[in-house]
């Protein structure tokens, strides 16, 4: 058996490289400098419609707004990340949480006054535009940003009426502070114990049932207190992203999201059948030879990840992690592994958990002309190793694409998880070659569950919030309604051999993306079979697969997920394109059968 990870000698990140302390000069000198930069651009309102019949002009001044937009944003995006950055890791200290509110309000006075810009350059029409990038080259490496932004055209609201979102948006965020700090406080009595969330949720993959029991029931009693707080926040942020979409006029809930990542509503609709049409031979069909394994005839709720063996889980030290990682990387272009690497050798990872930390993990780009920071709660399971991976993909993938500028660097969600998955992909290759037949089957079912956790059940939480959202539209929905609609969603993916014990009708409290996110979520399985697609690729041909991967990455926000696919020879717009991802999902069911 593996020693227990040391938690305490886990590395926690040093944000000197940002700023020193809430009280660093530097914070307010760029937060001075982003001001001027806007205070420049705003001279600069009303000239891009008056030079509309000026090509030339047009795309000069065209040119310099848009780099003049960029160097605001970097400062206001690197002062927000800082305080982002700082308050994750202690969700309960109120210094950081009203330093984080003051600077967001601070933030967005700035940004609010050059909200004419975007606007200003949506009068514009398609052909007065391409007109000027024509006359004057250089703009012309702005023409993905602008292609992102007259998507939103038809849906703007009067120069008053946006800056009046803007005005108040750092009130409505507080609703989201007020669920993050409910959550970062919660405690779940377990036995003689009393566990953060994070270790709640991460007891639920103990390899003795009975603390799994505990610590699940344990935690719904910690969310059901808490429900009517959390159950509040969503209402209100539902209603005001109601009352917003309505005057955009927005077809649905979930228009502005697909808007955001370039998404056809088809493709996702596409998606979510191939996914749902799946339920029955994939995750039922797991779930139940799972409680065969375990010699049961149905799961409790807290068994759904449970590990197969009774014994202690293999657990991996952060040098174990950080060797697979690297290797597997490696494999795939000594590039990767060398990007990567620079996180470890840098305080730029913080994995250590602790109270206050927030659950979860991210890597946040901050801006292109600074580096990404990997935030994780790592306790030293397969499924932290693969987190490890998935959180260095993202920071791979945002090295890679970071000399394109803050602008468009910015990727679509639906194609910001390509790497992270990938990553994942990568480092179970590693887990799974020379493996036991025993090791093979706990590996498998590992990988099976978290292709469950990524695809069917964030397409569940989709599904959830499709309809949570619709029937908000009705009136405020009680906790106990809430409840009875997770029920009902979460019954359909998993099927009948898993039972939802009484408890966990509450469990739909500590999803954040809910609240941080509407419709987040789908981006998840979006990218996972997306990812599945590409591995396909890459076995047929590693080496020519390499730098195709490679400049995907570095194209960043440049491209469509259509176009950016193309090169691959794959169609994400086909329904056949998601089933093929299931396909290879029930493939692993296949093989784990085999071996029961």
């Amino acid at each position: 058996m593996n020693a227990p990870v040391k938690l305490d000698t886990l590395p926690e990140w040093n944000l000197a490289d940002l700023y020193a302390g809430r009280e660093d000069p530097k914070i307010e000198a760029d937060l001075a400098a982003a001001k001027a930069a806007n205070d420049e651009l705003v001279k600069l309102k009303g000239r891009f419609t008056a030079l509309r019949t000026d090509p030339l002009h047009l795309g000069e001044v065209l040119d310099h707004g848009v780099g003049l937009y960029e160097k605001a944003t970097n400062g206001l995006w690197g002062v927000g990340a800082y305080a982002a950055l700082s308050a994750s890791v202690a969700r309960d200290d109120p210094a950081w949480a009203k330093f984080e509110a003051d600077l967001r309000a601070r933030s967005a006075q700035i940004a609010a006054d050059s909200l004419f810009f975007t606007l200003e350059l949506n009068q514009l029409e398609d052909n007065e535009i391409e007109m000027a990038f024509k006359a004057h080259p250089p703009a012309a490496r702005w023409r993905p940003w602008m292609r992102r932004v007259r998507l939103s055209r038809p849906h703007e609201l009067t120069a008053d009426l946006e800056r009046l979102l803007i005005d108040r948006g750092p009130a409505v965020a507080n609703w989201t502070r007020l669920f993050d700090e409910t959550l970062a406080r919660l405690t779940a009595k377990v036995g003689r114990e009393n566990l953060t969330l994070s270790e709640a949720l991460n007891r639920l993959s103990d390899p003795d049932g009975a603390r799994r029991k505990q610590a699940a029931q344990g935690l719904a009693k910690a969310l059901e207190e808490r429900a009517p707080v959390l159950a509040l926040s969503m209402n209100t942020l539902a209603f005001e992203k109601q009352v917003e979409d309505r005057w955009r006029k927005y077809p649905d809930p979930a228009a502005s999201r697909h808007l955001a990542n370039e998404v056809d509503a088809d493709a996702v609709q596409a998606l979510e059948a191939a996914v749902v049409e799946a339920y029955p031979s994939v995750s039922h069909r797991y779930y139940a030879l799972k409680a065969k394994v375990m010699g049961r005839k149905t799961l409790d709720y807290w068994d759904r990840n449970a590990p197969l063996d009774t014994a202690a889980p293999r657990t991996y030290g952060w040098d174990e992690a950080r060797g697979m990682v690297l290797e597997s990387f490696a494999d795939l272009a000594p590039k990767f592994a060398d990007t990567a690497q620079t996180f470890f050798t840098h305080p730029w990872i913080d994995a250590r958990p602790r109270p206050g930390k927030q659950s979860g993990a991210y890597s946040h780009p901050v801006t292109a002309d600074r580096h990404p920071y990997v935030f994780m709660n790592y306790m030293g399971e397969r499924r932290d190793v693969l987190t490890l991976a998935h959180e260095l993909g993202h920071a791979v993938h945002q090295t890679l694409c970071a000399p394109l500028g803050t602008l468009l660097a910015d990727t679509p969600l639906t194609l910001a998880e390509t790497a992270s998955i990938f990553g994942e992909g990568l480092v179970f290759e590693r887990l799974l070659a020379g493996a036991s037949k025993q090791e093979r089957m706990g590996l498998l079912a590992g990988k099976i569950e978290d292709g469950l956790n990524t695809v069917v059940r964030q397409i569940a939480f989709h599904r959830f919030e499709t309809q949570f959202h619709a029937m908000r539209q009705e009136g405020e929905l009680a906790p106990e309604d809430i409840s009875a609609l997770w029920l009902e969603v979460m019954a359909e993916s998993l099927g009948p051999a898993v039972k939802l014990n009484p408890g966990y009708e509450h469990y739909w409290a500590y999803v954040s993306h809910f609240v941080h996110a509407p419709f987040y979520v789908y981006a998840y399985a979006f990218g996972d079979l997306l990812v599945r697609g590409l591995m396909e690729k890459r076995r047929e041909d590693p080496v020519a697969f390499a730098p195709l991967y490679e400049d995907l990455l570095a194209a960043g926000g440049t491209r469509t997920y259509v176009e950016a696919l193309k090169p691959f020879g794959l169609n994400p717009r086909e329904k056949a394109f998601w089933a093929a991802g299931m396909s290879q999902l029930e493939r692993l069911v296949d093989e784990f059968d085999d071996l029961v």
